[in-house]
This record gives structure tokens, C-alpha cells and sequence, in this order.
């Protein structure tokens, strides 16, 4: 899994049928030290993320294996929304300050 932070949403009104139903987010990778990488991917979502708010990304044929998705075409889905983010320095991110900061 990789983390990424939802920067948009995307909206294709005509897909293929497999995708229907499907929320579509544009979302940018984190690396190790929270910084934004240039690197963007359109991922769907089935946990209800929303704009900014990071999350856990799987990706290629792991991004298939939650039930029902097994026939779509994605190469990217958002599995989780991160609450908080700790590396040995301390801590990365947390929602809570991200929502409210001081």
C-alpha cells in the first residue's frame, strides 16, 4: 500500500458499465517525510474519502480483490482513510490537526 492525500474528484458521466457506481478520486502520493510527490493517479473509492484527506492506496491487481471489484478496471483503490501517520521523529499527519489546525 502506498499513502496519498485526495486532491479532487473526478466525474466521467460516460464509462464503461463496469464503472458505474464507481466515486473516482484524484489523488497525489505522500513519501516518507509527508511530502507531496508529483506523482497523480485517478483512484476509485469505497470508503467515502474526501478532498484532502489522506489515505491507503493499493494498487495493480490488489486494488481488484475486494469483493465485488474483481472485474473493474482500476489500477487503483482507495482501501482506507489514515487517521494518524507516526514515523520515529514524530508525528507525520493526523487528521484531527488537518481538520482543526492551530
Amino acid at each position: 500500500m502506498q499513502i496519498a492525500r485526495v486532491i479532487g474528484t473526478v466525474v466521467s458521466t460516460h464509462k464503461t458499465r463496469s464503472l458505474i457506481g464507481v466515486k473516482l478520486l484524484l489523488i497525489q502520493y505522500v513519501d516518507a517525510e509527508g511530502e507531496l510527490q508529483d506523482k497523480y493517479e485517478v483512484a476509485g473509492d469505497t470508503v467515502g474519502a474526501g478532498v484532502n484527506e489522506w489515505v491507503l492506496v493499493t494498487r495493480g491487481s490488489a486494488a481488484r480483490q475486494d469483493e465485488g471489484q474483481e472485474k473493474r478496471p482500476l489500477d487503483a483503490m482507495v482501501v482506507g482513510i489514515i487517521d494518524t501517520v507516526t514515523v520515529a521523529n514524530g508525528l507525520l499527519y493526523s487528521k484531527k490537526q488537518y481538520e482543526y489546525p492551530v
